[in-house]
C-alpha cells in the first residue's frame, strides 16, 4: 500500500510540475517589451469580453486601416527621399505607431466576422473612389493617385515640404474619423484607440506646422 501511495503521489506531483511549466511558458510568451498598441491582434474571446460593438466601430476600423496604410506608404518614402533628419524621424515614429494599430483593428474585424480591407485598396467598403484619380479621395485626408505619384517623384527639400503638407492634411482626416468614433462608437478598445489617435496626431500636426514654418 505504501508503495502504491508513493507512486500516486509522484504521479500527481509530476502532473502539477508540467502544468506549472506550461503556465509559466504561456505567461512569458508576451514579454517582448512591446506593450499597448504593439500588442498582438486580440483573439475572439478577448474581443468578446471587452464589450459589445456597433456599426460605427466597424466603420472606424474598416476606414482607418486603409487610411493608416497610406500614411505608412508615405512614411516609407521619407527614408530615401527626405533631406531633413527631423522629417525622417517623424516618418519613423508614424510607422512605429500606426503599423501595430492596423494589426489590432484587423483583429477586431476578424473577431466580429467583418471584412478586413485588403492591402492596396484605399477605400472603405461601400465607397467608390474610382472618380478620384487625380485629386483627393472622399475619405478624410486621403491622398489621390496623382498626389502619391508627385510625392514619389519628389526628393530633398521639395519632398520634405510636400510630405509635411500632405501628412498634415492626412492626419487632420484621421483626427476627424477618430473624433467620430469617440462620439458614436460603442466598443471600448476602439474608442480608446481613437482617443490615442486624436492626441498623438494633433501633436504631430503641430510639429509638422513648425517644420513648415507655419
Amino acid at each position: 500500500m505504501s508503495n502504491t501511495r508513493t507512486r500516486v503521489r509522484r504521479a500527481v506531483l509530476a502532473a502539477l510540475a508540467v502544468s506549472a511549466a506550461l503556465t509559466l511558458a504561456a505567461c512569458g510568451g508576451g514579454s517582448g517589451g512591446h506593450e499597448g498598441h504593439a500588442a498582438a491582434a486580440p483573439t475572439a474571446s478577448a474581443v468578446s469580453t471587452a464589450g459589445a460593438h456597433n456599426a460605427q466601430d466597424v466603420a472606424f476600423a474598416q476606414g482607418m486601416i486603409p487610411h493608416h496604410r497610406q500614411a505608412l506608404d508615405m512614411a516609407r518614402l521619407a527614408a530615401g527621399k527626405a533631406s531633413s533628419a527631423q522629417v525622417k524621424d517623424l516618418a519613423s515614429r508614424i510607422q512605429k505607431a500606426q503599423d501595430p494599430e492596423i494589426r489590432t483593428m484587423s483583429g477586431w474585424l476578424e473577431a466580429w466576422g467583418e471584412d478586413v480591407p485588403q492591402a492596396g485598396g484605399s477605400s472603405m467598403p461601400g465607397m467608390d473612389h474610382s472618380a478620384h484619380t487625380g485629386g483627393h479621395s472622399a475619405m478624410p485626408g486621403m491622398m489621390g493617385d496623382e498626389d502619391m505619384e508627385k510625392l514619389e517623384k519628389a526628393s530633398g527639400k521639395d519632398f520634405d515640404t510636400m510630405f509635411l503638407t500632405m501628412m498634415t492634411e492626412h492626419h487632420q482626416g484621421a483626427v476627424r474619423m477618430a473624433t467620430t468614433e469617440q462620439a458614436k462608437g460603442r466598443y471600448g478598445p476602439a474608442k480608446a484607440m481613437a482617443g490615442d489617435i486624436v492626441t498623438a496626431q494633433n501633436a504631430e500636426i503641430q510639429e509638422m506646422r513648425k517644420l513648415l514654418g507655419q
